[in-house]
């Protein structure tokens, strides 16, 4: 599995409530489906990653753009 994003402080909440609602479940007994809450998680880790991959290719542009006006205004 890949290295698990840095996540915000709602996904943190978020998957700790499908988590415990899944031990709830585990309770109730072994034949108990859990697919739906661990699809729930999956998505929010998803969405993580996703967000991550967005927010370092932001931070490129933004500093390429920097660099680019840098050296704009160092010709003049």
């Amino acid at each position: 599995m890949a290295k698990d994003p840095k996540f915000t402080a709602r996904e943190i909440t978020q998957i700790g409530w499908y988590t415990a609602r899944m031990a709830k479940r585990g309770i109730a007994g072994e034949n108990v489906h859990l697919g739906d809450l661990q699809k729930k998680v999956e998505r929010i880790i998803d969405g993580a990653r996703d967000r991550e991959v967005q927010q370092a290719a932001d931070q490129a542009e933004a500093e390429k753009a920097a660099r680019k006006a840098r050296a704009k205004n160092h010709r003049k």
